[in-house]
């Protein structure tokens, strides 16, 4: 099984990070899991002009596609995300715009192989879980557009730094235990 995790943050050495770090740790015990962070690659804002919906393709020529690779690569998707302003990052959302070639809401479409599952881990620094479900619905919403069976999720409450991050980390390998 190919494991892909995402650190959906742009921060590469934060709690999110240390999440993905010990999911990664956890799931490299049973599988082969490439990690990657939303920043790692360069691409641009989705123009709106709609020409993958003709084409199944985008008119940019970026790092969109190399990521894309990684998802086609995967057998599962571990999508690590913080809350900002009760959503995922922006970074994020403008890697999910530029989907949009990849997703079944137009014909033809770009498509990943099926039989992939999402997984989703969610963290947020105050008490409530409504903003991890807010993000964790973004993200099995985009599972779902591109075809990618959700499994199972995982909100954090109460995580702004790595040590608070690391104080749960029984709570993450148990998570990740039942990723199957």
């Amino acid at each position: 099984m190919n494991v892909l995790i995402i650190n959906c943050s742009p921060v590469k050495t934060g709690a999110t990070a240390e999440i993905a770090a010990m999911a990664a740790d956890r799931l490299s015990k049973r599988m082969n899991v490439k990690s990657i962070c939303i920043d790692d690659n360069d691409f641009s804002f989705c123009r709106g002009c709609r020409s993958c919906h003709k084409t199944a393709k985008c008119v940019i020529d970026d790092d969109i596609a190399v990521i894309m690779n990684e998802f086609e690569r995967a057998d599962i998707i571990l999508s690590v995300s913080p809350s900002y302003w009760a959503d995922i990052p922006g970074q994020f959302k403008a890697f999910i715009d530029r989907c949009t070639p990849w997703c079944n809401t137009h014909e033809p479409h770009a498509a990943i192989s099926g039989g992939k599952r999402g997984y989703t881990i969610a963290l947020r620094t105050g008490p409530s879980m409504k903003e991890c479900e807010r993000v964790i619905s973004s993200i099995e919403h985009f599972y779902g557009h591109l075809e990618i069976e959700c499994g199972n999720h995982l909100g954090l409450c109460g995580v702004e730094y790595k040590e608070q991050a690391l104080a749960r980390k029984q709570e993450i390998e148990d998570f990740c235990d039942n990723i199957k």
